[in-house]
């Protein structure tokens, strides 16, 4: 996984598909090439929500976005047993302190944590409860 730095929410990998997409997100994207990975359950996210579209012209672009650009550019990292044993350790404290979190956004923290990867989402809120993760927030450009 040499040189990887980022792990990007579905968000932001989504984002570029914006018309127009948001410049700051294109600016990060452009500048950290080759340095972000997607966690398994995002790539999963993506798929579904291609799956989803109704036959289309929408549903071949997006199709084409995920094989074309997604899929060769992106690395992805498994949920696997180091970042189970990461999430339910976090999972038992936030429903002990009644902060239960979502489960998919439990499972891209622990992706991101065991990597000592940094988390890049539009929705730093729902990974704020969790203990010594990285988030950054590429659409806010006062927080770089």
């Amino acid at each position: 996984m040499g040189g990887v730095i980022y792990l990007l929410d579905t968000n932001i990998v989504s984002e570029t598909e914006n018309v127009p997409a948001n410049p700051r997100v294109v600016e990060m994207l452009g500048r950290y090439r080759g340095q972000m990975a997607l966690a398994s359950v995002s790539w999963h996210e993506l798929l579904y929500g291609y799956q989803r579209l109704p036959e289309s012209r929408r549903k071949e672009r997006v199709g084409y976005f995920i094989e074309q650009t997604v899929r060769p550019h992106f690395p992805i990292l498994p949920y696997d047993e180091l970042a189970a044993e990461w999430f339910a350790r976090e999972r038992a404290r936030l429903v002990g302190v009644g902060r239960p979190p979502s489960y998919p956004d439990g499972q891209i923290a622990a992706i991101a944590a065991v990597h000592r990867l940094t988390l890049v989402t539009r929705n730093t809120a729902d990974f704020a409860v969790f203990t010594g993760l990285a988030v950054e927030n590429w659409f806010d450009s006062r927080k770089l």
